[in-house]
């Protein structure tokens, strides 16, 4: 496509997998029978994928628990009582915490990356955790024998090798998931906060050659989750320059759902840097409306006043459910959401390119 398209991850669990891991945790179902209900779960997310268009897919995230917490799977050093977030409707989310050293995943991304391409007949992309967001795993006070710095280290060296491994299986692309980037700006207003997290992901990333860093992305939204967020209040006008310093060749950014996206647009070109590319959120996955696709191109049209046609493609504004307990979208509404993206997006194509004969 003259503009490429692509999803950021998750779809909503289909309604069987999330009784049988109802039952499973409650000691009523085994783990053959789960592990069956994963391989179904994502055998026909897959094949639904592939039905809305979309040249790229993913497995939406059908076997993790959330998209920020999969790396910790089986851990023994790990506890419940980690930072809460609060998000805008009341409900918060928990992070986990670091009892003691040293950090190593569980449970790296790649597994899921071969489940999908097992069943996929187009390119799929995978998304993994930040460095930044496993940082607040760490307690505020320091661990007897394993410190704050040995522990980034080890979060930087898990986090490259999680992305490398991703990449060498095949992968498309990989997104690094950067919600917590308008978070920061908002537990942090001096955002030293922001800039530490910049400057810790940019160590991952300095890890990729330019020629492999065509192949990251880092997606950035105000953390939607069960049709809330938990900083859409901060301005985007305190994350955006921050965020295009990060070393990646593609930017997923939300935009769908913010009230000014011209001005985020004006933003984002004063910002955008020759060798990246910026994937501008057209659907907003916090709204159950499903958008047509002629709101979608209108949106895409939008976008291209702003970015060169080169440097431009669309995506979703966030994952349909980031977490595997969030039912607020349906599967078949995400997925009218998907094929809407897609249909839009070649319409806008189509009028452009049609543009660009005309004025030659």
């Amino acid at each position: 496509m003259l503009i490429p398209t692509e999803p950021i991850g998750s779809i909503p669990r289909p309604s069987a997998l999330l009784d049988v891991l109802k039952r499973y945790r409650n000691g009523n179902a085994s783990a053959h029978e789960l592990n069956e209900s994963y391989d179904a779960a994502i055998k026909d997310t897959v094949q639904r994928f592939e039905e809305t268009g979309s040249p790229v897919i993913t497995d939406g995230e059908q076997r993790k628990s959330s998209f920020a917490t999969y790396p910790l799977e089986g851990l023994t050093n790990i506890a419940d009582d980690g930072i809460v977030i609060p998000f805008e409707d009341g409900h918060n989310r928990q992070l986990p915490r670091l009892t003691h050293g040293p950090f190593r995943y569980g449970r790296y991304a790649v597994n899921y990356l071969q489940s999908a391409l097992h069943e996929a007949h187009r390119p799929v992309k995978q998304a993994v955790i930040s460095a930044s967001a496993l940082s607040l795993l760490y307690p505020q006070q320091e661990l007897a024998g394993y410190s704050r710095e040995a522990f980034l280290n080890d979060v930087v060296k898990e986090v490259s090798g999680d992305i490398s491994l991703c990449l060498d299986a095949g992968a498309h692309c990989v997104q690094i998931d950067f919600t917590e980037g308008r978070l920061a700006v908002k537990l942090d207003p001096s955002k030293a906060l922001l800039k530490g997290f910049i400057a810790l992901n940019n160590r991952v990333l300095e890890q990729f050659n330019s020629e492999q860093r065509k192949s990251i992305g880092v997606h950035t939204c105000p953390g939607g989750d069960r049709d809330s967020t938990h900083s859409a209040d901060v301005d985007y006008a305190e994350l955006l320059p921050e965020l295009f310093r990060l070393k990646a060749g593609n930017f997923y950014v939300q935009l769908a759902s913010e009230k000014d996206p011209r001005r985020v647009l004006a933003i984002i070109r004063e910002n955008l840097q020759p060798d990246q590319r910026v994937f501008v959120g057209v659907i907003d996955v916090i709204d159950n409306r499903v958008e047509t696709p002629e709101i979608v191109r209108d949106r895409v049209l939008l976008a291209a006043e702003y970015i060169p046609l080169a440097q431009l493609g669309t995506t979703d504004d966030c994952g349909f459910s980031p977490f595997e307990d969030d039912t607020s979208t349906g599967r078949d509404i995400a997925f009218a959401k998907i094929h809407a993206r897609v249909l839009g997006t070649q319409m806008a194509a189509d009028l452009l390119q049609a543009q660009n004969r005309n004025a030659s």
